[in-house]
C-alpha cells in the first residue's frame, strides 16, 4: 500500500475513526495492528522480519536496563552493556546484510579472485528486499543505543515499543525517528485536535503535490531519456540529469511531508526531513538540509563515536569520508552508491580544506561572500556538483554512470531548445512547462521555508472559508494535474528500494 493509492485513502479514514473512538490506554494496540496490515500489504511473510528486529532491540533494551542495576563497578557494567549492543547490532545487520548486501558482497569477491585467475563458486541468494528494511533496522538500533546512553528509558510494554519501530506513517521511507522524539508520544496518545487535522491535511497536499503533480510527471522524461541514453545524448542528458535532481528531491520529500501529515492526524509530530537543500551554499550545508534524519543518525551513531572531529584533522576526514562510503552503501547494494557517497564526502574534504584559502582570495578581491550574487553563484556550484552525483544515483550501474557523463561532457545537439525535439520524450510542450512551472513554485515555497516563512501558518490564520477555497482548490489543482489513471501505474517512491 502507497499513499498515492486509492486503497491508503480508503485505509486512512478507517484507522483514524477507530483510533479515537477507542479508550486512550488501547488506542495504541489498534494502531500497532493498523501498522503491521499497512506493512503486510507489500509481502505478508517479511513482517516476521520487522518483528524480529523488534524482539531483539527491545530485549537488548530490557538487558541494558538491567545491567545499570547490577551491583558491579561501572567498568563492568559498560563491558557488559557493550556486549549486549554489539550483539544486538550483530544480530540486526546480519539481516540486513542477507537481505541486502550478500548478492553485491558475493559479486564483489567474484571480481577481486577474478583478478588473481580463482574461480569463486558461491550460489547467489534469490530473494526480495523487503520494504524500508534499511529505515526500520536503524531507528530500532538508535533506540538500543540510546537506552545504552542513558538518553531515553528501556520501554516495558512490548506493544508500544513494536508500534514505535512500525508507526505505519513513517515505516518505509522516515524520517528515521528517534525514540526521545516519537517514543515519548506514543507513550501519551494527544486528545483530537481540529487544528493538528487542518495542518495535516495541508502537510498532505504539498506531499502529493510533490508526488504526483511534480515528481512522476519528471519521472516520465527522465526514465526515458535514461533509458535509452545512447540515443537521447548530449543536451537530452543534461536537462534529464538536472530534472532528476529535483523528481528525486520531490519523490522523497513528497513522501517525508504526507508521513508528516499523517501523523499530525494521530497527534504525533514527526521530525522534519528536508530544509530547503537547493537553496545550500556548499556541499556541507546540503547535507544538513537533505534527508536530515539520516544524516544526524550517522553523526551521532558513526561520525562521533569514530572521534569525529576530536582526533585531529586527518582523523576528522577519514572519519567523515567513511561515514558518507556507508551512507552510499545504505542506500544500495551497488558499487554505484559507493562512488556516490564517496563524491559527496570528497566534496566535503575539499570544502574544509580550501575553505581559507577562498576567503583569502575573497578579502584580496574584495568579494562579499554573504551578498546576494555572491549566495546565487555558490548555490548553483553547489547544485552542479550534487546533481553530478545523482548520475551515479540513478543510471544502471558505475559503467553507464561514466558513460552518461562522457556524452554530457561531449555535448554537441543544442539544436533540441530550439527545433522542439525536446518535447518528444514522453511530455509534451504544454506537460513541460506545466512541469518547469511547478518547479517555480516548489522554488518559491522552499526560499519561504528558507527565509523560515511558514506558509502552511499563514494559510491557518485564516477564516474558515479562505482555508475551505485554498484546501478544496488544491485538491482540485491535484486532480487535474497529476499524473495517474488508466494509462499510469501507481508509482512507488524511489526510496522504497532502500
Amino acid at each position: 500500500m502507497v499513499f498515492n493509492s486509492l486503497d491508503f485513502l480508503i485505509f486512512l479514514p478507517i484507522v483514524l475513526l477507530v483510533y479515537f473512538i477507542l479508550p486512550k490506554k488501547i488506542r495504541y494496540m489498534w494502531l500497532l495492528l493498523s501498522s503491521y496490515y499497512f506493512y503486510m500489504c507489500w509481502n505478508a511473510k517479511y513482517a516476521l522480519l520487522i518483528f524480529f528486529s523488534t524482539v531483539a532491540t527491545y530485549i537488548s533494551g530490557i538487558v541494558i536496563e538491567k545491567v545499570k542495576q547490577l551491583p558491579i563497578d561501572s567498568k563492568q557494567k559498560v563491558l557488559y552493556k557493550k556486549t549486549i549492543v554489539a550483539v544486538c547490532f550483530a544480530v540486526n545487520l546480519g539481516i540486513l546484510f542477507y537481505f541486502k548486501y550478500f548478492n553485491f558482497a558475493v559479486d564483489t569477491l567474484r571480481h577481486l579472485f577474478a583478478m588473481i585467475h580463482v574461480e569463486l563458486n558461491v550460489p547467489a541468494v534469490d530473494v526480495l528486499l523487503p520494504v524500508g528494511i534499511s529505515f526500520y533496522t536503524f531507528q530500532a538500533l538508535g533506540y538500543t543505543i540510546d537506552v545504552y546512553r542513558d538518553e531515553i528509558y528501556a520501554e516495558k510494554n512490548f506493544l508500544r515499543y513494536a508500534l514505535f519501530v512500525s508507526f505505519f506513517p513513517q515505516l518505509v521511507a522516515g524520517p528515521i525517528e528517534r525514540s526521545k522524539n516519537l517514543l515519548t508520544q506514543l507513550s501519551k496518545p494527544a486528545k483530537f485536535d481540529f487544528d493538528n487535522v487542518k495542518e495535516g491535511i495541508l502537510l498532505m497536499i504539498w506531499g502529493f503535490f510533490l508526488k504526483i503533480v511534480l515528481a512522476d510527471r519528471i519521472a516520465i522524461y527522465v526514465d526515458i531519456v535514461y533509458g535509452d541514453y545512447l540515443t537521447y545524448g548530449g543536451c537530452y542528458l543534461i536537462i534529464a540529469t538536472i530534472l532528476f535532481a529535483f523528481q528525486v528531491y520531490c519523490d522523497f520529500y513528497g513522501y517525508s511531508v504526507i508521513a508528516k501529515g499523517t501523523g499530525m492526524f494521530f497527534g504525533v509530530k514527526l521530525m522534519e526531513n528536508f530544509d530547503a537543500p537547493y537553496f545550500a551554499v556548499s556541499v556541507a550545508e546540503f547535507w544538513r538540509r537533505w534527508h536530515i534524519s539520516l544524516t544526524s543518525w550517522f553523526k551521532d551513531y558513526l561520525y562521533i563515536p569514530l572521534g569525529g572531529s576530536r582526533k585531529g584533522k586527518v582523523r576528522k576526514y577519514i572519519n567523515k569520508l567513511l561515514v558518507f562510503l556507508v551512507s552510499g552503501l545504505w542506500h544500495g547494494a551497488d558499487i554505484s552508491y559507493v562512488i556516490w557517497g564517496m563524491l559527496n564526502g570528497i566534496y566535503q574534504i575539499i570544502e574544509e580544506i580550501t575553505l581559507s584559502m577562498k576567503e583569502r582570495i575573497s578579502k584580496a578581491l574584495k568579494i562579499n561572500r554573504n551578498a546576494v550574487i555572491s549566495k546565487v553563484v555558490q548555490c548553483l556550484s553547489t547544485f552542479v556538483l550534487i546533481d553530478i552525483t545523482w548520475i551515479f544515483f540513478r543510471a544502471d550501474g558505475f559503467r553507464e554512470s561514466l558513460e552518461i557523463i562522457r556524452q554530457m561532457v561531449t555535448v554537441r545537439n543544442f539544436e533540441i531548445l530550439t527545433n522542439g525535439t525536446l518535447y518528444e520524450c514522453g511530455l509534451s510542450q504544454k506537460n513541460f512547462m506545466l512541469m518547469l512551472l511547478c518547479i517555480l513554485i516548489l522554488l518559491f515555497a522552499d526560499f519561504c521555508k528558507y527565509k523560515k516563512i511558514k506558509i502552511r501558518n499563514i494559510i491557518m490564520k485564516q477564516n474558515a472559508v479562505c482555508q475551505i477555497l485554498i484546501i478544496s482548490g488544491s485538491i482540485l489543482a491535484i486532480l487535474l494535474f497529476g499524473i495517474y489513471g488508466l494509462e499510469h501505474d501507481v508509482a512507488n517512491f524511489i526510496y522504497f528500494q532502500f
